[in-house]
């Protein structure tokens, strides 16, 4: 099992998207194990998006990032990284593949509606970002036997 950060931007917000993208990552098979809204900081941004700080493209993201309310989710599954990745689509909606989350709802590169970590590390030091320990809830889904195999 492998865990990930996902985060719905202000965009997903503002358009009303939320129960949609969520409904999306639990039709899969994913395990919500945590999930909260809350406005990134300047400094929150920062951290997150540490590798693209000094380039010219930051100010505009920081502010976009900023501009409103994120909703942050654990989600946990088999390969969930890939998976959720996956599910994503290309960066930009205008290259997003239809029947993916930015080809079904985007048409911009910034404005993509979802983040998701790109990698176990990225996974670790982005849940560590928005989550306690405590606040992730491990539990066991009386379905889980219908949807994968017992030795996956």
């Amino acid at each position: 099992m492998e865990r990930t950060l996902v985060l719905l931007k202000p965009d997903c917000l503002q358009r009303r998207l939320v129960g949609r993208m969520i409904s999306r990552f639990e039709e899969k098979g994913l395990h919500l194990l945590a999930l909260k809204m809350l406005h990134i900081t300047p400094d929150l941004a920062k951290k997150h998006y540490a590798e693209h700080v000094d380039k010219p493209f930051y100010p505009g993201l920081e502010a976009f990032i900023t501009s409103a309310p994120v909703i942050a989710i654990v989600v946990e599954g088999l390969e969930a990284i890939r998976v959720v990745r996956e599910m994503l689509g290309a960066t930009s909606g205008l290259k997003a593949n239809p029947g993916t989350i930015r080809g079904d709802f985007s048409s911009s590169r910034q404005m993509n509606l979802v983040h998701a970590s790109d990698g176990a590390n990225a996974a670790a030091r982005e849940i560590d970002l928005y989550f306690q320990p405590a606040e992730i809830c491990s539990y066991s889904l009386a379905l889980a036997p219908w949807s994968r195999a017992i030795d996956e």
